[in-house]
């Protein structure tokens, strides 16, 4: 199967808002503006599995094996079973991780991890990726067990659940997606660690198989808008408006904090930020600006939090963006300038004279103290003492008289092929009237007749007209058989020499292709021939080859494994196994077909192995039943 990195078709939220030990679960991520990430678990990089560290989970680790019920592996693939196989969730990872569960048949924890670094007094979106490895078209079908997933957070004493959120039971489907669910909480006073734990709800079985990518907490906090006295958070100027001053509001829209505490910015460059000292309210006025500025403002639910990044949201960016005015222009006599303050640029108006049409070998020279132009020169002399068969035009783009008209000649090369044991007659026709022939042979006719390869010139001419035909003559090679192979259900055949040739394998209809493709097995006689002639060689080869896989669906079409041929060898044997090894079909020195079936009943999409025994060579391999 195919890897796939799929995006989000569905995203379902969870949110807690921690008021007490007993929060109430409500649905949505922050609603504000999330902050810096303080917390990502992408579960690395590498080819092959690996194990979580101690402590983290309570499910054995697989080691290097398919993950049973109750085992986990940390790997770049889930190309198990016949799970979807997919590549991780993080974006742009070579080779990404991510955590496979296989649930066990009870239901429990089977993931934890210690989040520090928080800070007090201050909101933050938990959220992680989960998707469904067990196909609804898979083994288990429709009916797997479906995946659901419980996210607790508790103190960092692992005494008291905070909060607590489900995903519910999600059932298989046609194809996997990768959905996110998250958790919104508030911290304590004092509280700078919670621990994050996952535990499975479902029971293990036939279905319940999960992949887990992507934990990330982040600070949460409002949505802050930034406008000035226009409601714009952008002023654009002209250099030649400066200085500038202005009034700026900072809005949250107070969906996550309850208070609020700001310290204002100033940047030159929109990514270095340096504090404007003693701003610390919800407005400011800036003055005096000279060039391009950026300001937003810090914002924290307590004094504390507002100067770690960690713990506070910045506002929108207003922008204040100023742009040069260039060096008045250098103008010509006939010009004026003027400064346009809206594209911050010199406008000039004025417009030169019209320069005249002149002639190509006329010059035109503007006089700046006439103001007019002037034309001057003299067309060349026309030339004399031309052949008969010339003429003269005057070529206006390199002015001069150009001198056309060739002395009559022509040249032709035409290639000629003819068979083995053939005569072939040469042609020698030209739109000469009254023509006469001479042949590189001595010959005075038309036409010549050969009979062997080489190079025929005859030179076709009237006194004035002359054409010279040079005919390539080869003679065309019969075909050598080099060897006949199967390759797959196709046969193709090749010389030991070049040449255009054609191919059959029923003496009828040839074609150019020394390859003759989807061919049932079976003894076929082989002719080659060059293309045109007569001379045919023949063989014969037995075309044998094995199916990779059949679908055994009654509509008529590939609907048996069939080994068509087999029956032609001297001796030969067929075993078909299952993957367990058990014995579904043989067969001894006759023809061979399958219709998918054990004792009357059909048997299920699948690899299927095979033992072929012909003339005492032995093949082993595996070919796939699809329903």
């Amino acid at each position: 199967m195919k890897s796939y990195r799929f995006t989000v078709n569905i995203i379902l939220f969870l949110s807690l808002f921690f008021a007490t030990q007993n929060a109430v679960g409500q649905l949505g991520f922050c609603n504000g503006n999330s902050g810096d990430i303080i917390f990502s678990e992408t579960f690395g990089t590498g080819i092959g599995q690996s194990a979580l560290p101690a402590g983290t989970t309570t499910y054995t680790y697989a080691n290097g094996s398919e993950p049973e019920d109750g085992f986990y592996t940390v790997s770049n693939t889930s190309n198990f079973f016949d799970w979807f196989i997919i590549q991780d969730h993080t974006l742009d990872d070579v080779n990404g991780k991510m955590l496979v569960i296989n649930s066990d048949f009870t239901t429990g924890e089977f993931y934890r991890t210690i989040i520090n670094g928080l800070c007090v007094d201050t909101s933050y979106e938990f959220s992680s990726w989960l998707v469904n490895l067990t196909p609804s078209t898979g083994f288990c079908g429709s009916g797997a067990i479906p995946i659901n997933v419980s996210f607790e957070i508790w103190d960092s004493s692992d005494t008291n659940l905070l909060a607590s959120g489900s995903t519910g039971n999600l059932g298989s489907l046609p194809s996997p997606e990768w959905l996110q669910y998250g958790l919104v909480f508030q911290t304590l006073p004092g509280q700078t660690s919670v621990i994050l734990k996952m535990k499975n709800n479902g029971v293990g079985g036939c279905g319940n198989d999960l992949a887990i990518d992507d934990i990330v907490f982040k600070s949460c906090g409002d949505n802050i808008s930034i406008a000035d006295a226009s409601a714009s958070n952008m002023i654009s100027l002209c250099s030649s408006q400066t200085p500038f001053s202005t009034f700026l509001t900072v809005t949250p829209d107070n969906s996550v904090f309850s208070t609020h505490f700001y310290q204002w910015e100033e940047s030159l460059d929109g990514t270095t930020w340096t504090d404007i000292i003693g701003e610390t309210t919800q407005n400011i006025t800036i003055n005096g600006i000279t060039d391009t500025r950026y300001y937003r403002s810090k914002v924290a639910e307590s004094v504390a939090n507002l100067n770690n990044n960690l713990c506070n949201v910045v506002s929108e960016v207003f922008q204040v963006d100023v742009t040069p005015l260039p060096p008045a222009p250098t103008l010509a006599c006939w010009e004026t300038a003027t400064i346009n303050n809206t594209t911050c640029s010199w406008d000039v108006v004025g417009a030169q004279p019209i320069q005249p049409i002149v002639a190509c070998w006329e010059t035109a020279i503007f006089n700046t103290t006439t103001c007019a132009w002037e034309v001057s020169g003299t067309q060349p002399l026309q030339p004399s003492g031309l052949e008969c068969w010339e003429t003269t035009i005057f070529n206006t783009t390199t002015c001069v008289w150009d001198i056309i008209g060739d002395q009559p000649f022509n040249e032709e090369t035409e290639f000629v092929n003819f068979c083995q044991n053939e005569t072939i007659t040469l042609q020698a026709i030209t739109d000469i009237i009254s023509p006469t022939y001479i042949w590189d042979t001595g010959q005075t006719t038309s036409f010549l007749e050969v009979d062997a390869s080489g190079i025929y010139i005859v030179e076709v001419t009237d006194g004035c007209l002359t054409t010279i035909i040079t005919f390539i003559v080869a003679q065309l090679e019969t075909p050598l058989l080099n060897s006949i192979t199967s390759n797959g259900n196709d046969i193709v055949v090749n010389t030991s020499n070049t040449g255009d040739f054609e191919y059959s394998i029923d003496g009828v209809n040839y074609q150019n292709s020394n390859v003759f493709f989807n061919i049932e097995g079976g003894l076929y006689t082989i002719y080659i021939k060059a293309n045109g002639c007569d001379d045919v060689v023949t063989t014969s080869f037995l075309h044998f080859y094995i199916p990779q896989f059949f679908t055994p669906n009654n509509d008529t079409n590939n609907d048996t494994f069939d080994l068509k041929g087999i029956q032609y060898f001297q001796s030969s044997e067929v075993y078909i196994y299952d993957r367990f090894g058990k014995l579904l079909k043989s067969s001894k020195n006759k023809s061979f077909s399958w219709d998918g079936t054990f004792n009357g009943s059909p048997m299920p999409t699948s690899d299927y192995w095979y033992v072929i025994i012909i003339d005492g060579q032995r093949r082993v391999g595996h070919f796939t039943l699809k329903r």
